[in-house]
């Protein structure tokens, strides 16, 4: 069976640092120690100590890191989710 995506609004914006859009930060050593998740284009920030952070946010399905590019998205009932610069414009038209 084909099935159709079902078409509503969402807020969506491109993620930048200092805007606490985020959720939280985890060390980008502790990303690539436990293997949680690809870091080819992660947001990196390093702190004043030389820590390297990565920010996400957390989603229904658990941490959600944001690569660079990356958009927020706010769903209607407050759920939110990272969508890819890649996918974003296929997804999504500005209304």
């Amino acid at each position: 069976m084909l099935y159709k995506r079902v078409s509503f609004e969402v807020n969506a914006v491109q993620y930048e640092y200092g805007k606490g859009m985020e959720d939280g930060f985890i060390p980008w050593t502790d990303i690539v120690t436990h293997g949680w998740y690809s870091t080819d284009e992660l947001v990196q920030i390093t702190r004043e100590d030389g820590i390297i952070i990565c920010p996400y946010i957390t989603t229904k399905r658990g941490l959600s890191f944001i690569r660079e590019g990356d958009y927020i998205i706010t769903e209607g009932d407050g759920d939110r989710h990272v969508c890819g610069k890649h996918k974003f414009y296929g997804r999504f038209e500005e209304i």
